[in-house]
């Protein structure tokens, strides 16, 4: 009975510490939320008065005013570029001088994009393709590694004069958070998740749109941009369902890990409200407390990383399937791939209205397993600027459109000329009244 009464004495003991323990674990987090959300409150004051910050030291606190680069606002103890990344220039500017800072009133469309490898053409021609339709300013940031930021700048200093008005732009390296850079960049391809840091690096812009290299315009930026104004109080981003039809999904058939909706989202085209996403904590099932975009990135990517197939697509699938609420679904017309008619027509939007955004995935735009699809990037990519677009752009591409019948892609081919015909028509309207 001596030896009972010891044994439970000791279990008791043994319950109270751990419940000690617990609860000094769950004021210790609650303790590092309350301070970086005090850091953060700190840093974003700083950006408001114009003063960016640094970590530091020093007596003078977590953070000291000082002039750096102009594309990073703020360090914090995640997010550390790399110190050779601010130096004489922190980016390659356009031959204007114009960088990145928002301007008060600014009607300009935000347009990113990562290039990495031998992208510079598939770049240039995304890029012309939106220069060709859009009538509002755009401004795009390119973030390239170091053998193609010389060629973008010579490329698209080059572009005649009639057509550089249309556009600022500035080159970024490729940066990702120097302790753990090796992961990021073999995540999927080697600097896809770029994308992932992009609200951190651009501070200064409000809105941006991203979107992959294999992507065509056939309609003018605009008109996507536009969607911004529709999302609700809790929306931040925006990005087009991975399929239509669940029996040929991939996430609902293959994931190993959570996603969107029912058959999850593709990231290629995504919309992007940044000061929402800068402002959000998001929840989780990592922790109870939620967490910034900056704090939940690299514990997502080390939970998921022997789960995941498709890199930060995959991330961004995780994230949104735990705040279904901050994601705005746009029709597949914006995002629209071979996966949308190489069974067949499956995406009704685009059946109604014509193809807005082509995407190119899988290499189809320079291979021979989708024609339709390789026809409308050659006629894009051969155009030269000044041609009359109907002569010189819209007819080839219906030629060639004609001889890739035989595939399914090619039977819906009518799709992708819809609204580039539209397209075309009120920029040449356009003309006249420019003179």
């Amino acid at each position: 009975m001596r030896c009972f009464r010891h044994v439970l004495f000791l279990c008791i003991v043994l319950t109270l510490f751990s419940l000690v323990y617990v609860f000094s674990q769950l004021a210790y987090t609650l303790e590092v939320r309350d301070r970086w959300r005090e850091l953060r409150g700190a840093a974003h004051r700083g950006l408001d008065s114009g003063q960016p910050l640094r970590k530091t030291r020093g007596p003078a606190g977590p953070y000291e005013r000082l002039h750096r680069c102009k594309s990073v606002s703020y360090w914090s103890p995640y997010w550390r570029l790399p110190a050779d990344v601010c130096g004489v220039n922190c980016f390659l500017e356009t031959s204007d001088g114009e960088g990145p800072v928002k301007e008060p009133h600014d009607e300009r469309n935000h347009l990113a994009v990562v290039a990495c490898g031998p992208r510079l053409e598939e770049t240039l021609t995304m890029l012309k393709s939106a220069v060709l339709f859009s009538k509002k300013p755009l401004h795009f940031y390119i973030f390239a590694d170091n053998e193609l930021q010389g060629s973008f700048k010579k490329a698209l200093n080059s572009w005649p004069h009639i057509v550089r008005r249309k556009f600022n732009f500035t080159i970024f390296p490729i940066t990702f958070p120097k302790d753990n850079e090796r992961e990021w960049k073999k995540l999927f391809k080697p600097c896809a998740s770029q994308r992932l840091f992009l609200p951190l690096i651009l501070q200064e812009v409000d809105s941006l749109l991203y979107v992959d290299t294999d992507i065509l315009f056939l309609q003018p930026v605009e008109d996507i941009w536009a969607l911004l104004s529709r999302f609700n109080s809790s929306q931040l981003a925006a990005m087009a369902p991975e399929h239509e039809e669940p029996r040929i999904g991939w996430y609902n058939r293959f994931a190993r890990h959570p996603y969107y909706g029912r058959t999850g989202i593709n990231s290629g085209v995504m919309l992007m409200n940044m000061t929402r996403i800068r402002a959000k904590y998001f929840k989780n099932d990592m922790t109870a407390v939620p967490l910034s975009w900056e704090e939940i990135l690299m514990p997502l990517l080390q939970k998921y990383k022997l789960n995941i197939t498709w890199g930060d697509q995959d991330l961004l699938n995780v994230i949104f399937h735990f705040n279904p609420e901050n994601l705005f679904v746009f029709p597949c017309q914006w995002n629209y791939r071979p996966d949308h008619c190489i069974y067949g027509s499956n995406c009704q939007t685009a059946e109604q209205q014509g193809v807005s955004i082509l995407h190119g995935n899988r290499g189809v735009f320079h291979d021979d397993k989708q024609p339709a699809f390789r026809a409308v990037y050659n006629a894009i990519h051969k155009y030269r600027f000044g041609e009359d677009l109907e002569e010189s752009l819209l007819e080839p591409l219906e030629e060639s459109l004609r001889s890739t019948t035989h595939t399914y892609c090619g039977r819906s081919s009518h799709l992708f000329t819809q609204r580039l015909r539209q397209s075309i028509l009120s920029v040449q309207q356009e003309v006249p009244h420019g003179r």
